[in-house]
């Protein structure tokens, strides 16, 4: 691979800086310091408070949800959002085996089996005409609902993960998991502020879950929601993530396990004043993106962008190599350089304990893996 010094002159200029540059840096220029403060101030610090409820109304109207339920961090947010979409012990969740590996520990904390099946190479998310193939292979339905008729399992749930913030294609999914009884649960947690057809991502499926992790474009400095338009699945969620506990003025009674997964308020007011900024925060991001389009054209290289009837929030910038050798070229020269760049994810079956479980013929997902890297993406003033 050619010119790569001054691809990282270029991405220095842009960020101007000397400096190590970050893949992903949060951005504060809101009002972060006075409602973190005011938290302290009147010890409103732990599980609930006016922080709290405010974050979980204004998530829910960026969504166009009816609840959303603030939780400890995304992968927990993805554990109990399982759960509740009715996944039990020794069933089959179907799911993509690119992705961050929270996707497949939340089914694995539910004693159940990933099913990896291929992604698209335009989203890089789940295939539908992946899971279709599977189905159609593997799958009948059955009164309790569907079944795998090889394995004898029940596949009680599919997770499509919107990788980068680029949504996958959604129609086509739903209506095949429709059409087979299987609850979609969204793992929308690098894509917050996407939009698909118009509607946020997270919005879609049976439940949406999304992730405030310090390196997202929205941070509590940890931090997760639930997002859904079921209200008793919102309850529910609420229920589990506060240890279960049956409500009474000072008893202490539970009825079944929970989860101590509530987010604390102070993370809540750091997150309140984040996501009032979402917008600017797109807006900017979407900016950067078209400047690194325009850019990277000029040297022949793939900028990953949004596909039709989608609006990215473009997370993390995404280039397409050519071939596995020039993206180790690329991510050993830049990152010397002091210049961050980070591969996408090794595939979940290529991981010891997740290499017993099912997976189809991978095809576009090993061609991403070998050529995809992210650059530095952090919004700049």
């Amino acid at each position: 691979m050619t010119d790569l010094g001054s691809i990282i002159s270029y991405i220095r200029e842009v960020h101007q800086s000397s400096q190590i540059i970050p893949l992903h840096l949060p951005f504060f220029k809101g009002r972060e310091k006075e409602y973190v403060i005011n938290a302290i101030d009147t010890l409103s610090v732990s599980a609930s408070g006016t922080y709290l409820n405010d974050f979980e109304t204004l998530l829910a109207k960026i969504t166009h949800t009816k609840k959303s339920v603030a939780v400890v961090n995304g992968t927990s947010a993805l554990q109990v959002a399982l759960r509740v979409a009715g996944v039990r012990p020794n069933d089959e969740v179907l799911t993509q085996a690119l992705t961050f590996i929270a996707t497949v520990n939340a089914i694995i904390y539910n004693n159940a089996h990933p099913v990896f099946l291929d992604v698209d190479l335009d989203t890089m998310g789940l295939s539908y005409k992946a899971v279709a193939r599977f189905l159609a292979e593997n799958a009948e339905i059955r009164e309790e609902g569907c079944y795998n008729k090889k394995t004898g399992r029940r596949i009680s749930a599919c997770i499509p993960m919107h990788t980068f913030g680029f949504p996958v294609h959604l129609e086509e999914l739903l209506a095949l998991c429709n059409l087979w009884k299987i609850p979609v649960v969204e793992d929308a947690s690098e894509s917050l502020g996407s939009k698909y057809k118009e509607k946020s991502t997270g919005g879609f499926g049976a439940l949406g879950v999304f992730s405030f992790n310090g390196n997202k474009i929205v941070t509590a400095g940890g931090g997760g929601a639930i997002v859904t338009n079921n209200e008793q699945m919102a309850d529910r969620s609420k229920h589990l993530i506060t240890t279960a506990r049956t409500p009474h003025p000072f008893e202490y009674y539970y009825e079944e396990v929970g989860y101590n997964f509530r987010m604390p308020n102070i993370n809540a007011a750091l997150a309140l004043a984040q996501l009032e900024q979402l917008e600017s925060f797109i807006e900017k991001k979407r900016h950067l993106a078209q400047v690194y389009i325009d850019y990277f054209k000029t040297k022949g290289i793939c900028f990953r962008t949004e596909t039709p009837n989608t609006k990215a929030n473009y997370w993390l910038y995404t280039l397409e190599l050519n071939n596995k050798t020039d993206r180790d070229l690329f991510l050993k020269q830049t990152n010397s350089s002091g210049v961050t760049t980070r591969p996408i994810w090794q595939l979940m079956y290529k991981l010891p304990m997740f290499s017993h479980y099912y997976r189809d013929q991978q095809e576009n997902a090993q061609f991403l893996e070998n050529r995809i890297v992210n650059i530095p993406s952090g919004i700049i003033q």
